[in-house]
């Protein structure tokens, strides 16, 4: 579960944590690849484009700090999958 997205507040460090503490309990269970939903987008709103680029920096700036080999973004739709592509590019 993510956080919900906030017109009037920043959260964007809470969607981050998702990302990082998700990659540290993988570390922890000798995981070498996880596969992320695009958290927060659906019911908690959070704008999709925006989370694309929060996962995707956070996943970036992990990359040294875990032992996970494969990340994969495993998305709803077609908008999802253009926002994260868009990111990783």
């Amino acid at each position: 579960m993510g956080p919900v997205w906030s017109f009037s507040e920043d959260r964007s460090d809470l969607l981050a944590s998702c990302h990082c503490e998700s990659l540290r309990v993988a570390d922890e269970l000798g995981a070498k690849t996880v596969a992320f939903p695009a958290i927060s987008t659906g019911v908690y709103r959070w704008p999709v484009e925006d989370a694309a680029r929060i996962a995707v920096e956070t996943v970036r700036e992990a990359e040294t700090e875990t032992s996970v080999e494969e990340v994969r973004f495993v998305l709803f739709d077609e908008r999802a999958y253009e926002a994260f592509a868009a990111q990783v590019r």
